[in-house]
């Protein structure tokens, strides 16, 4: 594995295990996130987030930079991101969040990186 590769394949393996994990055992994530009362909109948050780990793992297999994958993952990061301190500071959610929210600016900061080298180094 290439140490460029290192942080695409972080994010993709945290969405599959962040993504799946409400689905397979809610009760356990509840125990780390803290309870939910729309259970059904957990799931589906789970399923919504999957898909990125496929453009996450993509991109390390996939020779020739995309700036639409890194445009993608930067909205998704910094979406989530948001919504982690903004219901977080309205006391919304747990402390925890603010773990996923450092974590979502780590991967926001690799995108904008390789969306500012792609920029760099396209020849037409």
């Amino acid at each position: 594995m290439k140490k460029k590769h290192f942080v695409p394949i972080l994010q993709g393996l945290y969405f599959i295990i962040t993504g799946i994990w409400p689905i397979v055992h809610i009760e356990s994530f509840m125990q780390i996130t803290g309870y939910k009362t729309d259970i059904w909109l957990v799931k589906t948050v789970g399923l919504l987030i999957l898909p990125y780990s496929i453009l996450c793992f993509y991109t390390v297999i996939n020779t020739k930079r995309n700036a639409a994958i890194a445009i993608v993952n930067i909205m998704c990061c910094l979406g989530l991101a948001w919504i982690d301190l903004y219901y977080y500071l309205k006391d919304t959610i747990s402390w925890v969040y603010l773990i996923d929210c450092a974590l979502e600016m780590i991967f926001s900061a690799y995108w904008l990186f390789y969306l500012n080298y792609s920029k760099r180094t396209y020849r037409p």
